[in-house]
This record gives structure tokens, C-alpha cells and sequence, in this order.
């Protein structure tokens, strides 16, 4: 047995023995080298309830490169990927050291759930709401989380109008709410739907322009028209 079979197989091992992380690992297609790594959200933040699975790709020298991992559940953090599970953390990088091990990577990106670098992001879209809008931003994380992770969703602890936006987050028979998905306002959302424009090319126009918290008084109405001309 060479290695790194050698130091995965004990890795693996001491993970199952561990009963207080809750960090998992699993093989995929019975390769020790191609594992699935999965963790509860951390406490306190809008990844809470949700459980995050990662794949994982051992290469050839490993302890001495590091592992390659990408997020396989979506979720909405400026330094995650939205589209491809991408991660931007500098252990998976030029900051990776043999003394790492899957487990303790996996609690890394726990940790990073608790902890965006928004100044360093792999999502610039998502960066900038978090900076623009935190509260906003938290919404919508939850209700990825909701919908991908199998989390409780935003918390009620908002008052009025927002309880009501909330629930109607949810779209008729539950169904995924692309307004929600994208962290924008549904009032503004129908402003220029109102206009003759399609539904979806207002999402991804006020997404693309960070129309959201106070950058919405900074963003004239007419810029939003010519950019929904285009």
C-alpha cells in the first residue's frame, strides 16, 4: 500500500471514529481518492440547519499538494461560486501544508461559512450585496440555504412587511422563488416588469447593478431602462 492510500485510509477512519464534528467523508464510485465530505451550517449564521456537501479529489501528491474541493451543494457566499461550487480559501492554495487533513479542511470551510472575505471573492455579484446590504444579503443566504441544504429558512424574527415578503419567498406550492434566489426586492422586481420587460431579464439586470440597500437611491431609474434596452 503506497503513501497516500496509507494516509487517506486512516484519515477516513479517524473521521468516522470522531462523533463530535459531524464532518463525514464517503467514497464516490469506491475510490479512496474521489471522496464526498459533508458538514452541518454553523450555528448563528444563515447557513444554520443546512447540511453542505463538498467533493473532493485527492491528487497524486498528496499530503503534499492539496486537495481539490469544490462545494457540490449551492450556496450563497461571497467567496464560493454561486454557479460551479468554486472555493476561494488560501488552504486550497499556496497556504496548503501536509499537516492538513481532509477533516480539518472541511471544518476550514465551516469556519469560512462563518467568516466571508467579501475584499476576496470567488462571486463578485454575491460580494457586493453582502457590502451593500448584510441583512438582505443573510436573506437570501437562508433561503438558499432552505432550498439547496435542506435548511429552516430566513428566520421570522423580522417585523411587518417583511414577515409577508418571507412567506411569499416561498412562490406558489413552494416552489422556488427566482426573486428570492437573487436577493432583490419584489416591488422592484414588478416596477419594470410593469414596463413591458421580461421577468427574468429584470432579475438579471438589477442583480448585475447591485440594485439593493442604498445603492438603489444611486441607481437611477432610467440607467436600469437603458440597460434593460440593450
Amino acid at each position: 500500500m503506497d503513501a497516500r492510500l496509507r494516509r487517506v485510509n486512516k484519515e477516513i477512519s479517524d473521521c468516522k471514529n470522531d462523533k463530535t464534528s459531524n464532518i463525514t467523508l464517503e467514497l464516490v464510485d469506491n475510490s479512496p481518492f474521489h471522496l464526498k465530505g459533508s458538514f452541518p451550517g454553523p450555528e448563528g449564521t444563515p447557513y444554520e440547519g443546512g447540511n453542505f456537501e463538498v467533493d473532493i479529489t485527492i491528487p497524486d501528491a498528496y499530503p503534499f499538494q492539496p486537495v481539490k474541493m469544490k462545494f457540490i451543494t449551492k450556496v450563497y457566499h461571497p467567496n464560493i461560486s454561486s454557479a460551479s461550487g468554486a472555493i476561494c480559501l488560501d488552504i486550497l492554495k499556496d497556504a496548503w501544508s501536509p499537516v492538513l487533513t481532509l477533516k480539518s479542511t472541511l471544518i476550514s470551510l465551516q469556519s469560512l461559512l462563518c467568516s466571508p472575505e467579501p475584499n476576496d471573492p470567488q462571486d463578485a455579484e454575491v460580494a457586493k450585496h453582502y457590502t451593500t446590504s448584510k441583512a438582505s444579503f443573510d436573506e437570501t443566504a437562508a433561503y438558499w440555504t432552505q432550498i439547496y441544504a435542506g435548511g429552516p429558512g430566513p428566520k421570522a424574527s423580522l417585523k411587518g412587511d417583511n414577515i409577508k415578503d418571507k412567506d411569499n419567498k416561498k412562490g406558489k406550492g413552494g416552489m422556488m422563488d427566482e426573486i428570492a434566489m437573487a436577493g432583490l426586492e419584489k416591488a422592484h422586481v414588478e416596477q419594470f416588469e410593469s414596463l413591458g420587460f421580461p421577468k427574468a431579464k429584470v432579475i438579471d439586470v438589477l442583480k448585475r447593478l447591485n440594485y439593493r440597500g442604498a445603492n438603489v437611491s444611486s441607481i437611477s431609474e432610467d440607467r436600469i431602462v437603458e440597460e434593460l434596452l440593450k
